[in-house]
């Protein structure tokens, strides 16, 4: 009788560890640093978007030029980031565009209470363009996006479900979640990818997500979209990117794709001229 009730026991304290490690996963560590437009010249508006589904989103609108171009963060960071979105602004910034950046929900200083890494983060986007158009028209006649990873798979998204955006940017987009996921339990909490099959249920019990396939998208995008992937990504493997690449050029000639040799949205880092170089001749082609 003892050796069911120890299995019983292991079971249990086994479906509360994988729980455990599902919560954290859509309930990423809030990031908020210090540090504002101000700081890199420029006078800025501290504002607040409300989502189409009832949430408050905290960001920053920085008027500048006539087209917006709206920098979109990655998963477990903000629009403080220093890796990628600092950089980003400023780069922008000084190629004249005006920049809306917010926080995505349940990161930063934005409500929500679980991240779903893409499906809902659509609406925080839509909402975002909702709130230029009605606030700032005048800026809004052409919007370009810039997302990294968990912002890239939404870029990807934007561009063929709203018609107002323009064109995209997606650096290290995500294109099999589940595979993703999988080496991000390895990535953030070293912990085995076999792991992620018993953590994925409870981590769309927690945050309501729906299951998103992104070859679909492959065949709905049919503007300017410029792809980067990095042959030292951990977690978003170049050839997955290539395939969405291959997908999408059969219905749009307007593709992009560019690999490096970075690890995940490090290109910028790493090689911050050609990014830059790269990055704006597609947007001053196409936006």
């Amino acid at each position: 009788m003892v050796w069911p009730i120890v299995l019983i026991f292991i079971l249990l304290l086994f479906l509360g560890f994988v729980a455990f490690v599902g919560y954290k996963m859509v309930k990423p560590p809030r990031f908020v640093g210090d540090w504002t437009p101000k700081d890199l010249g420029y006078d800025y508006e501290e504002i607040t978007i409300e989502t189409r589904d009832g949430l408050k989103l905290s960001g920053w609108w920085i008027p500048n030029g006539e087209g917006t171009v709206i920098p979109l963060h990655g998963y477990t960071r903000s629009r403080w980031d220093e890796v990628y979105m600092k950089q980003t602004i400023e780069f922008l910034l000084k190629e004249g565009y005006s920049v809306l950046v917010f926080d995505f929900r349940a990161h930063g200083r934005s409500d929500g209470k679980y991240t779903t890494v893409g499906e809902k983060e659509l609406i925080d986007v839509l909402s975002a363009v909702d709130w230029l158009k009605k606030n700032h028209p005048e800026k809004a006649g052409k919007i370009g996006l810039v997302g990294f990873s968990m912002g890239a798979v939404v870029t990807i998204m934007a561009l063929a479900e709203d018609e107002r955006v323009t064109c995209g940017v997606a650096d290290s987009p995500p294109i099999y979640l589940d595979k993703t996921g999988a080496r991000g339990l390895k990535y953030f909490a070293n912990l085995p990818e076999w792991l992620y099959i018993f953590v994925k249920p409870f981590t769309k019990l927690f945050s309501g997500a729906k299951e998103l396939n992104m070859l679909e998208y492959a065949d709905k995008v049919r503007k300017p979209l410029l792809l980067i992937a990095g042959e030292k990504d951990p977690l978003v493997k170049p050839n997955e990117v290539r395939e969405f690449y291959e997908r999408n050029k059969q219905i749009n000639p307007n593709v992009e794709l560019w690999i490096t040799d970075a690890p995940h949205v490090r290109t910028l880092k790493l090689h911050p001229e050609e990014w830059k170089e790269r990055v704006c001749e597609f947007l001053k082609k196409n936006l």
